[in-house]
């Protein structure tokens, strides 16, 4: 309330020239210390100085902890490998759910999965690719989680067997067993 009263009381009017104050008690208003001096105030100036040499030994600080963190990281960074569009990719499942991988354990789970091929180049970071329906994750995948596909070479590609049919269930035809 006396803030207001205060200010009310410490404006020129346009009407009468003057402070409502100075009309009522014919006096200026007091606030204990005059705000309008021109004089410096030393201690001010010293504050002043001295808060501006606490920034700047805290901005230096900064500056060379945040160079210090760079340094850590890039030592076990590597460089971002470049993608085109049309290349083919296999995506990591690292942080797909068991639910999604349709399998009992994640440690079962295949690492990568694909090969999918790059529709887009979103940034630097990121590749927009054409994935199947059925795999229900955003198309847009960081260039972290995957890596170029590289086809086998002639012979090392592994053919699946396919099941056979025992009373009505699939099973795998076993050829010998190496070790027990």
């Amino acid at each position: 309330m006396a803030t207001t009263e205060f200010a009310f009381n410490n404006k020129v009017y346009t009407a009468t020239k003057t402070l409502p104050f100075q009309v009522n008690y014919r006096r200026e208003l007091r606030m204990g210390f005059d705000i309008r001096k021109k004089e410096k105030n030393e201690k001010a100036e010293k504050f002043v100085r001295e808060m501006k040499e606490r920034h700047e030994e805290a901005r230096v600080a900064l500056v060379k902890s945040q160079e210090e963190m760079k340094r850590q990281v890039d030592r076990n960074r590597k460089e971002a490998e470049e993608y085109r569009v049309g290349d083919k990719i296999l995506i990591s499942t690292k942080d797909f759910s068991k639910e999604l991988m349709k399998r009992v354990t994640k440690k079962l789970m295949k690492k990568f999965i694909g090969p999918y091929v790059v529709k887009k180049i979103v940034s630097e970071n990121a590749v927009e690719l054409e994935l199947l329906a059925l795999l229900r994750i955003h198309p847009v995948v960081n260039v972290r989680r995957i890596v170029k596909y590289r086809e086998q070479v002639e012979g090392q590609k592994k053919i699946p067997l396919l099941p056979v049919e025992v009373a009505g269930e699939k099973k795998y035809e076993i050829e010998e067993i190496l070790d027990r």
